[in-house]
């Protein structure tokens, strides 16, 4: 699938992507909001230059990004005639579990362990419990996710056989700018980039081990499957994002609105996430914090994905995604 032409593709005045001419190799892009792109490759003078590169040097490059922008001599392509990629191929990617109030309160509803039989109001009550706790508690629950799980913001979802319960999960992403280790809070904006969208798919039926249910969730085998976090389309820059904790997350499955949630439902804001990742972890510029997804999955819908599905992703300011489902192929 391939981008629509859009008044303005994205908040601000450029953002980041990773491009390519329909039979040539990838390249950095700076993009604007009408849809035309400059190689970086030509501005930087380097013909091996990718958005990973131009992200490790973020704190320079910046300033130079924005006067690439400005300047409307350069030679500009649109980017209906090229293809869109994942706009960075991160080192690591940290993913964040029940990070919405309503959607923690659903999956306890709709998505029960295995031999819990209790009665959904107890569920729910014990979900809204174990919220309150975490929160006064300060503790977020962020997981390691795998870089070849990353595709294309409009590349075919490929339904693996085994997967008997895919499920889309729209979230907001940052990418960091900087190395970040043990960041305090208040300091934790000054590490981002920018932010993007991601789609977090899982298979249900494989986050806990059936055989050994005491050893609880298996996040390998339920959400690292090739192409199960669809990224993108865009970087776009902090600085033109005024207030990540105010966006809204939507995601469209054939038509059809099933997540609409601002990000002000969730329990840990955007800087918390990071600081909180990089009281652990050292994270690189290109790494991404997924901030966890709203209610509105699968699952709380009776409504798992399969073949011919096409999901359509937007996050305030940073652009859609439209991704088709297709069965695996022998």
């Amino acid at each position: 699938m391939k981008p629509e032409p859009a008044s303005a593709l994205f908040a601000g005045p450029f953002a980041l992507a990773t491009l390519s001419a329909p039979d040539g190799p990838e390249f950095p892009a700076l993009v604007t909001p009408d849809g035309r792109a400059v190689d970086l490759r030509d501005v930087f003078g380097d013909d091996r230059l990718t958005t990973l590169d131009v992200l490790d040097r973020w704190e320079t490059a910046l300033p130079r990004l924005r006067a690439v922008a400005a300047d409307t001599g350069l030679a500009r392509t649109a980017v209906t005639e090229l293809r869109v990629h994942a706009p960075v191929a991160p080192r690591q990617v940290f993913q964040s579990g029940a990070n919405y109030r309503r959607h923690v309160i659903e999956l306890h509803v709709a998505h029960r362990a295995p031999g819990d039989d209790r009665p959904e109001s107890e569920r729910r009550a014990e979900a809204a419990e174990i919220m309150d706790r975490r929160a006064a508690e300060d503790l977020p629950y962020v997981f390691i996710g795998l870089p070849t799980s990353i595709a294309g913001p409009y590349d075919d979802v490929v339904l693996p056989a085994w997967a008997e319960q895919p499920d889309w999960e729209l979230e907001l992403a940052v990418v960091i700018g900087r190395p970040a280790h043990r960041v305090p809070v208040a300091e934790a904006p000054e590490y981002i980039a920018g932010y993007t969208i991601a789609n977090d798919l899982t298979d249900r039926a494989a986050v806990f081990r059936r055989d050994m249910p005491q050893i609880g969730t298996d996040w390998l085998r339920s959400k690292n499957a090739p192409g199960f976090t669809p990224l993108g389309p865009w970087i776009v820059p902090a600085e033109s994002i005024a207030n990540p904790d105010d966006l809204r997350v939507t995601l469209k499955l054939n038509g059809e609105t099933m997540q609409d949630e601002s990000t002000q439902d969730m329990i840990f804001k955007v800087a918390r996430m990071v600081s909180y990742a990089s009281q652990t972890a050292r994270l690189l510029p290109g790494d991404l914090v997924l901030t966890g997804s709203p209610a509105g999955n699968g699952m709380r819908w009776g409504r798992l994905l399969r073949a011919g599905d096409v999901m359509e992703g937007t996050v305030t300011g940073l652009g859609v995604q439209r991704t088709r489902c297709v069965a695996e192929t022998s």
